[in-house]
């Protein structure tokens, strides 16, 4: 057993999920931290992350239901006033499922649940994909996140804020997944539906081209699989 641990987030998705393999690949025992949060597919959301803990013998696994996102609301995720909008690979907009500074949110529990457990880590999946569209994913944001962290925690205590794939495509996630043995078939993307995903919103449009990118056929069943370019 690692005698170093790191808390992650796992949200249910690929990213988190890779990031979880990748953070034992680099040595660490895993904590997990999933949050629901009145996302459109939590209950789905929350089956893959407890799946996965299952599968990686996680060190603990730790479910936290908040419900203030979802009330202040302004994204397609939380309001079911919104819709979900279809796949646009090329918009240089903020799209709709921006859930307003959710990652600010989710790490400062993380930060908590690091500290009390000793963790020497914390990682998050966010990539460069995520941030030319969410103001909260640029590596800017954490690397001024890692500045709350030093300044807002005991003084003896040191965790690193790692956000891996922070510069990476979904591709060359799903490459690095593949390579490492990250069970997809446990994971969860879709934005609008829990079972199939839809196939055509954002999160789903990234995943399958991705997927179709490094050569390998996403193992969750879809509504209809669109060829994005």
């Amino acid at each position: 057993m690692s005698n170093k641990s790191a808390v992650i987030l796992v949200s249910g998705g690929m990213d988190s999920a890779t990031a979880v393999y990748e953070a034992i690949e680099q040595g660490y025992e895993p904590y997990f931290l999933h949050t629901s949060y009145g996302q459109r597919t939590e209950d789905k959301e929350y089956e893959c992350a407890k799946a996965l803990a299952e599968e990686v013998d996680a060190a603990d696994f730790l479910h936290i239901e908040t419900g203030h996102l979802s009330q202040i609301g302004a994204s397609s995720l939380t309001d079911e006033e919104m819709d979900v909008a279809d796949a646009d690979l090329e918009s240089d907009e903020i799209p709709t499922s921006y859930v307003p500074f959710r990652n600010a949110n989710l790490l400062s529990m993380a930060t908590s649940y690091a500290e009390a457990t000793d963790s020497e880590a914390l990682f998050i999946g966010a990539h460069s994909e995520d941030f030319s569209g969410y103001p909260d994913c640029r590596p800017a944001f954490f690397d001024a996140f890692q500045n709350v962290i030093d300044v807002g925690t005991k003084p003896e205590t040191e965790i690193e804020l790692k956000a891996p794939f922070v510069e990476w495509s979904k591709t060359e996630i799903a490459e690095r997944g593949l390579e490492l043995g990250v069970p997809y078939g446990m994971t969860w993307s879709c934005y609008r539906d829990e079972e199939p995903a839809c196939g055509t919103c954002d999160a789903c449009a990234f995943r399958l081209e991705a997927f179709r990118n490094a050569e390998s056929r996403d193992p969750i069943a879809y509504a209809e699989r669109p060829e994005f370019s």
